[in-house]
C-alpha cells in the first residue's frame, strides 16, 4: 500500500486530500502498525496538503509530520461529558481525551475544527459548555448537524437509550422527513439547534459551519473547516 502511495503521491502535486470522511483513520490498530503515519510521511514528502477528519486523539503523535505541510485536523467531538459519550459512541475514545488533543494540536500551530456531530434533542443539545471549552483551547472553527436515523441505527440507539428513543420517535416519523434513505428531524427543529450552534460559536468568536441540512444561510464559514488550510498554507510557504 505504501509503495502504490509512493506512486501516486508524485502524481498529486500538492493537491488538497481529506483522510477519512467515511472510516476514521486512526483506529486502535494504528497505534501499533503505524500505518496512517507512514503515509503521512509520503504525502509530506511530495508536498501535499491534508485534511484529517478523526475521533482519535492519536493523531497528536503526528504533529510533527502535519506541520511539515499545509494541514488542519477536523476532531468530533459529540459533548464535553463523558458518560454522555459513552451513551452515543461506546467504542471512540473519552471526549476528555480529544479536548486534550485540540489543545495539543492548537498549541502546535496546526489549526483544529471540531464537529459537534451528531446533535441529539433531549441528550447533547445543551452544548454551551463544549463551545466554550473549545474557544478556551484555541479551537477557532465548529461544524454540526443533526442525528440522522436509518433503520440499523435506530434499532441500536433505541436499545441504548429508550426513553430518548421514546421523545425521539414522534419527530421523526411524524413529523420529519425522509431524505436519501435517511430519517430527519423537522426543519423548523434542525433550524433552531444549528442556529444555537452557530450562535454560540459567534458568542465565542469561532466561525461555524453546517453541512447535510440544507441551512448553508447559517454558515460564517465553509462547514468542513477547509478554509484553515489556506491560512496554514500562508504560514507554511
Amino acid at each position: 500500500m505504501i509503495q502504490r502511495l509512493w506512486r501516486e503521491a508524485a502524481r498529486l502535486n500538492g493537491e488538497i486530500l481529506s483522510i477519512s470522511n467515511s472510516s476514521d483513520p486512526y483506529p486502535v490498530l494504528e497505534e501499533k502498525m503505524g500505518l496512517m503515519r507512514d503515509c503521512l510521511d509520503v504525502l509530506s514528502r511530495h508536498k501535499c496538503s491534508v485534511q484529517i477528519v478523526t475521533k482519535s486523539p492519536l493523531v497528536t503523535r503526528d504533529i510533527d509530520l502535519l506541520k511539515r505541510i499545509p494541514s488542519m485536523v477536523s476532531l468530533t467531538v459529540t459533548t464535553d461529558d463523558d458518560y454522555t459519550a459513552r451513551l452515543i459512541e461506546p467504542r471512540a475514545p473519552p471526549v476528555s481525551a480529544r479536548l486534550k488533543a485540540a489543545e495539543t494540536l492548537v498549541d502546535n500551530g496546526v489549526p483544529t475544527s471540531v464537529r459537534i456531530d451528531p446533535i441529539i434533542p433531549f441528550l447533547n443539545d445543551d452544548m454551551e459548555g463544549l463551545v466554550r471549552a473549545l474557544a478556551s483551547v484555541g479551537v477557532r472553527h465548529v461544524t454540526s448537524s443533526t442525528f440522522k436515523v436509518r433503520p440499523d441505527g435506530w434499532r441500536r440507539f433505541s436499545g441504548q437509550l429508550p426513553d430518548v428513543a421514546e421523545k425521539l420517535k414522534p419527530l421523526y416519523f411524524e413529523e420529519g422527513v425522509m431524505k436519501a434513505g435517511y430519517r430527519y428531524l423537522p426543519e423548523g427543529l434542525r433550524f433552531r439547534l444549528m442556529k444555537k450552534v452557530g450562535g454560540l460559536a459567534g458568542k465565542y468568536e469561532m466561525q461555524f459551519g453546517t453541512c447535510r441540512e440544507g441551512l448553508s444561510r447559517l454558515n460564517t464559514a465553509v462547514c468542513d473547516g477547509s478554509w484553515l488550510l489556506d491560512e496554514r498554507f500562508a504560514r507554511v510557504t
